[in-house]
């Protein structure tokens, strides 16, 4: 069984302009500059609510495949969430020195982007993509 999480064709810049919430909506307009700058990927809708950036084809048995985007940010109700390798050991480390962040079983939630280390977030991005692509040949 293939999962397709194709990329919506929606533009990003009309899915952040809906954001009602001023304050949130300029922290995803930093989001998408961080993370394109970070990555080198132009940032993709991945689904109504989530903005991709590269992809991955994985497979995790002969039955479950799929593509997914290297690294994301989304929206959630009250935070918006940032999509990282969870199995990377270096994941750990980097979020020790975030700052403020909550874990969720697959995300790193954040309310409020004045309240962690750009920096440490850019590392994050980039050492978050290069163990994707040393774990999947294919991207």
């Amino acid at each position: 069984m293939t999962i397709h999480r194709m990329k919506k064709e929606d533009s990003v810049i009309e899915f952040i302009e809906t954001i009602e919430d001023g304050k949130r909506r300029k922290d995803c307009i930093k989001l998408l500059e961080i993370f394109e700058e970070s990555s080198g990927f132009i940032g993709k809708m991945w689904g109504p609510n989530i903005i991709g950036f590269g992809k991955y084809h994985y497979k995790l048995n002969d039955q479950i495949e799929g593509d997914a985007p290297l690294i994301a940010f989304g929206l959630k109700k009250s935070k918006i969430s940032l999509y990282f390798a969870q199995d990377n050991i270096n994941r750990d480390r980097y979020l020790k020195e975030l700052g403020k962040h909550t874990l969720g079983k697959t995300c790193v939630y954040i309310s409020d982007i004045e309240q962690i280390d750009v920096k440490v977030l850019k590392h994050l991005i980039v050492d978050s993509m290069k163990y994707l692509q040393n774990q999947y040949d294919n991207t």
